[in-house]
């Protein structure tokens, strides 16, 4: 099934190549419906939308991809971490007291 091919995509560390004629055939289904970026060959027969050999890679899942993924609800399905949160920056903010301004952190001296 397509959405099977999709979960292992999804799964894997991409870009993945696909070399059997019926995973190629299922990557065209995917990258039509926009689920995936893939490369694939170009048909040989036109009216059948069948590719000979050749090679299909695929590049990315989309983001409609994904939704697709949690829509038929796969649980096994992890995010990389990096996408899980993102940085913190922590920053130390000045007390806004009077030691603080550019007038009093000027040296004392003739004026």
């Amino acid at each position: 099934m397509t959405m099977d091919l999709l979960k292992q995509i999804a799964t894997s560390r991409l870009p993945i190549s696909f070399y059997r004629a019926e995973d190629i055939d299922k990557i065209r289904i995917l990258r039509a419906a926009g689920l995936v970026v893939a490369l694939v060959p170009a048909p040989s027969d036109c009216l059948a939308l069948s590719g000979g050999t050749g090679v299909a890679q695929v590049l990315a899942v989309t983001q409609k991809g994904r939704e697709e993924l949690m829509h038929f609800n796969s649980p096994e399905l992890r995010h990389p971490r990096w996408r899980m949160r993102m940085p913190t920056i922590l920053t130390r903010h000045r007390s806004t007291g009077a030691s603080s301004s550019p007038e009093s952190r000027r040296p004392a001296g003739p004026q």
